[in-house]
């Protein structure tokens, strides 16, 4: 049992060093396919699946879509504030106590997987218009202490969504299902 390769099945985020057009273009690529993906992901998947930790001690299926769908609405605000801020503040939040919040163990996760196929539509557009210069608007992280770069946002959440992606998948695979 390889615990590391079960949290991180693409390998821990490495960030382009440089910005490119084509890195700009696979990051919205890989963020457009995300609902589709995980639509095939929990396909014909039960309660007890669904409640199944992708690794010991992990959070579940439900969690991890859920998850989702939490961390991307709030990289698309954080977006939209880039876009219309000069270099804004955005507001850290604990991913993992809202992980374990009521309504992730109350709402089906087609909810969230629904929410992410809206969210994700409005999200590839906004990306697609941005121009040369906007993909170096920044925004202020106050946790890291840095300023972040659009285009570095928009990478590192492509990753996120293979990386969770992913991490079904594998358990699927592990699991036979």
């Amino acid at each position: 049992m390889n615990l590391e390769a079960w949290a991180y099945p693409i390998g821990r985020y490495q960030p382009p060093e440089i910005f490119t057009h084509e890195i700009a273009k696979q990051s919205i690529s890989l963020i457009e396919a995300l609902p589709s993906w995980l639509d095939v992901c929990i396909e014909n998947l039960d309660e007890s699946q669904l409640n199944t930790p992708y690794r010991p001690e992990g959070w579940t299926v439900n969690q991890v879509i859920h998850h989702l769908a939490d961390s991307h609405m709030n990289a698309y605000i954080r977006l939209k504030l880039t876009l219309t801020e000069e270099s804004p503040t955005v507001k850290p939040y604990n991913e993992a106590l809202w992980a374990e919040l009521p309504d992730n163990k109350l709402v089906p996760v087609n909810v969230s997987i629904t929410l992410l196929h809206a969210l994700h539509r409005r999200w590839v557009e906004a990306l697609r218009s941005l121009t040369g210069e906007d993909w170096f608007r920044t925004y202020y992280h106050p946790e890291s202490k840095e300023l972040v770069a659009l285009w570095q946002t928009t990478a590192h959440y492509a990753w996120h969504s293979r990386h969770h992606m992913e991490q079904i998948r594998s358990l699927r695979n592990r699991r036979g299902w």
